[in-house]
């Protein structure tokens, strides 16, 4: 079976090359992998390092090199399936890495008359440092993070959706290309598509992939953001792609500020009610995080990490839910 790999980056040289060394180090048949490689229109050397793994790795049926002027992601990907020959697909970030076996085990799994299969991702950090490690509990936590079942187990089971996922080819020759009006919520369109198509999502006990997680409390709070607002544009697309739980730091977001309203109104009983759950939840997570991974002095900073980011995903969907209504579609 000819498996199309795709890796699509932007500005990502840091990260790059551990990602195609894993790549390199894969034991199915290299004769057998074509690698799609597109470029974002980076202003870094990602470009460089993808023509520089083109000239060196000869050994894999056809390495293309692309370029996607957009840089968006969904734009990105549809500039690689439009040149697939294979007879399936995985897509993988460039912030990933993952085991000598992953193609393998993926393929094994299509062989066995799946159609999409993936495994557990794991996020990792870069470095390992208590606040790097502190970061990553935030970004593991159910508090902090999404329910997706691929973050959080590694039983044989479908589920809803999946990351790094392979896909048959005639997948997406069978639902089309990607929404291009959608910069990062495209895989839950396009999930949601393949459902309503009547696809499964296998989880496989024998596939994983690794996350390398952002390294900085600014870079997690702008990535928060950034998925909350996407969120909230794709409504306008494609209401049915999310569940209830996408939405409760909106929820929340709204609930401080009409209780906040409130009580400068004279009746502060709604704010405190607010305050005094979230405060609870907030404790309890944490008591949950120390008997998980033992005591440590930084933990404590993270009820107010949580709040930070749970306020930058819900400022981010209302914002998102306000240019749904004005923003400009892509032909």
């Amino acid at each position: 079976m000819i498996v199309s790999f795709i890796i699509v980056a932007y500005n990502a040289e840091k990260v790059l090359k551990s990602c195609l060394d894993c790549l390199k180090k894969q034991t199915y048949p290299h004769n057998e992998i074509e690698v799609i490689l597109v470029n974002s229109a980076s202003s870094d050397n990602t470009k460089g390092i993808m023509k520089d793994f083109q000239k060196d790795n000869n050994d894999f049926q056809r390495v293309l090199v692309l370029e996607n002027e957009n840089k968006i992601l969904p734009c990105g990907w549809n500039v690689a399936l439009k040149e697939v020959k294979g007879e399936a697909i995985v897509r993988v970030d460039a912030h990933s890495t993952f085991p000598d076996n992953f193609i393998e085990e993926n393929v094994k799994e299509l062989e066995n008359g799946e159609n999409i299969v993936g495994g557990h991702r794991i996020s990792v950090t870069e470095e390992d440092t208590k606040w790097q490690k502190t970061l990553l509990i935030a970004e593991q936590s159910l508090f902090g993070s999404g329910i997706a079942k691929y973050r959080r187990t590694n039983e044989r089971e479908y589920v809803s959706t999946l990351a790094h996922a392979m896909y048959r080819k005639k997948v997406f020759d069978e639902v089309g290309l990607y929404n291009e009006n959608l910069a990062r919520t495209e895989d839950n369109e396009m999930h949601y598509r393949m459902k309503q198509k009547g696809y499964k999502f296998l989880l496989s006990p024998n596939i994983t992939s690794y996350h390398h997680v952002r390294n900085t409390l600014k870079g997690m709070i702008k990535q928060k953001y950034n998925n909350g607002k996407w969120i909230g544009i794709t409504m306008r697309y494609c209401p049915k792609c999310f569940s209830l739980y996408h939405f409760i730091p909106l929820f929340f977001v709204l609930a401080l500020f009409i209780s906040s309203v409130s009580a400068l109104l004279g009746f502060p009983i709604f704010l405190y009610m607010i305050l005094a759950l979230y405060g609870l939840f907030n404790i309890v997570n944490l008591i949950l995080i120390f008997i998980q991974n033992g005591f440590s002095i930084q933990f404590f900073l993270l009820p107010f990490i949580f709040l930070i980011l749970h306020l930058s995903y819900g400022i981010g969907t209302i914002v998102g839910l306000l240019k749904a209504i004005f923003i400009r579609e892509r032909k």
